[in-house]
């Protein structure tokens, strides 16, 4: 299943968003635009649905509250709102539709208050709240029941689908100095400072079948990397990556995380994260510390292995590279541009001179990304 619409009022940037999504979405703008918050989105409602100490309330504290997560450019109507269509494939029929708005008590504790929350299968209304029961007992507006396993039966795929969402921005330096830091990982640890114990949670064959996969395209990458493997302490039982380099002296250049260079690092951890789950993924930036010619070949490697799992992948860039491949449809770009008034999203093929260049045959970052460029961009040089 994928999410094939988003509407969106009043969350962060965004005073208003309404678009189509593809099953590979790039999403581009200038630093400070929102490519984060447009991301952030899915991971939210993924908080809510969480069964395991998630919840409304704690994804808007973790948040910052609302006066955090709702749009400066909020004016007479502050409700924050979230709609997602779903169906099993681009163009299908819309399976399921989860809708979510939010409000704040301005009473007390001043807590976030679901201002409605609805549901369709297909045409079906399953779900519209507030419902009688949430009139004579206000506090349970206090949770969706999107998080209530005694409440969402109903919709239930749709609580599973979100609480399989999967973000990934790994910090090479937090995978490789772990041990060190010692530090609390972050909940569903976004930036990998765990990416190896989610390795050792997966079954021996998985691992291996993974592994191997991540190897072949490690011995394209890193030429002189032969073998790699997945190995515990003997005594304390901690995961390590072990990659076997080639070496002059035979078996000496074994090597552990801690040595892997940082581009070699983010690569294992997209490329196990491509392959992990066939549900909707969130890439940040996933160029970075990668070499040219090997971010240009991520584009169609996401959409062959996203075609055989049929997965979701949204993908925030600033990269050319990334979006050199001709293959990338106009639709499958996403541009946030911003202003007093909050970014906007627009599809790239819906403007017309980029429609114009794409179709005359120029590639995604030759016809989108000169317009996400700050316009005084240049003047930086003539700083003293």
């Amino acid at each position: 299943m994928i999410v094939t619409h988003l509407n969106v009022k009043n969350w962060r940037n965004f005073r208003s968003v309404d678009v189509d999504l593809r099953e590979r979405q790039f999403i581009v703008g200038p630093n400070a635009a929102g490519k984060s918050n447009f991301l952030d989105v899915f991971r939210f409602l993924r908080d809510i649905a969480k069964t395991d100490g998630g919840g409304l309330q704690k994804a808007i504290k973790d948040r910052g509250g609302i006066p955090k997560v709702r749009s400066l450019a909020a004016r007479k109507d502050p409700e924050i709102s979230i709609e997602i269509f779903m169906a099993e494939a681009p163009g299908e029929a819309v399976a399921w539709r989860y809708g979510l708005g939010i409000r704040q008590d301005p009473r007390g504790r001043r807590l976030p208050l679901v201002a409605y929350e609805r549901v369709w299968r297909g045409d079906e209304q399953v779900l519209d709240r507030p419902n009688d029961d949430d009139l004579g007992d206000s506090q349970q507006l206090t949770q969706t029941y999107l998080e209530q396993i005694g409440s969402n039966a109903g919709f239930r795929e749709v609580a599973r689908f979100l609480q399989a969402i999967t973000y990934l921005h790994l910090v090479p330096q937090l995978l490789r100095h772990a041990d060190q830091i010692q530090g609390r990982v972050i909940e569903d640890d976004p930036f990998g400072q765990a990416f190896l114990e989610r390795i050792a949670r997966s079954t021996e064959k998985r691992q291996k079948v993974r592994l191997r996969v991540i190897e072949e395209a490690l011995q394209i990458a890193v030429p002189q990397l032969k073998q790699l493997r997945f190995v515990r302490d003997g005594d304390s039982g901690r995961p390590h990556l072990e990659a076997l380099y080639a070496h002059w002296r035979p078996n000496a250049g074994w090597q552990r995380e801690d040595q892997f260079s940082d581009g070699t690092l983010r690569l294992i951890g997209l490329l196990w994260s491509l392959l992990e789950e066939d549900s909707l993924l969130l890439l940040e930036e996933p160029e970075q510390s990668l070499n040219a010619a090997i971010v240009a070949q991520l584009a169609p490697v996401i959409h062959r292995v996203q075609k055989r799992r049929r997965r979701q992948v949204l993908i925030s860039t600033h990269s050319d590279d990334l979006l050199s491949e001709k293959g990338i449809d106009g639709r499958e770009v996403l541009m946030l541009t911003p202003s007093v008034e909050g970014t906007e999203v627009r599809v790239a093929s819906d403007v017309a001179d980029i429609r114009a260049l794409l179709e005359a045959g120029f590639s995604a970052g030759e016809a989108v990304l000169p317009r996400s460029n700050p316009e005084r961009a240049e003047q930086l040089s003539l700083i003293d």
